[in-house]
């Protein structure tokens, strides 16, 4: 995973950490909901440079 990848996923799921804190503090319900799927889409992203990533070390250790 790229380091600026890395930094925006990190990024944005703090922006959804707040967002959800934010949200439960004022009883905003859409924004506390906003937050967590914010927090969801960051983490599923880092899920995903992690598979691309083994994917691409798995590559390079067949080809040798």
């Amino acid at each position: 995973m790229g380091l600026g990848d890395d930094i925006k996923n990190k990024a944005d799921e703090a922006a959804g950490k707040i967002k959800e804190g934010v949200g439960s503090a004022g009883g905003d319900k859409g924004l506390e909901a906003e937050g967590k799927v914010d927090q969801a889409k960051a983490k599923l992203k880092q899920a995903g440079e992690q598979v691309k990533d083994a994917v691409k070390d798995a590559a390079d250790d067949i080809k040798g």
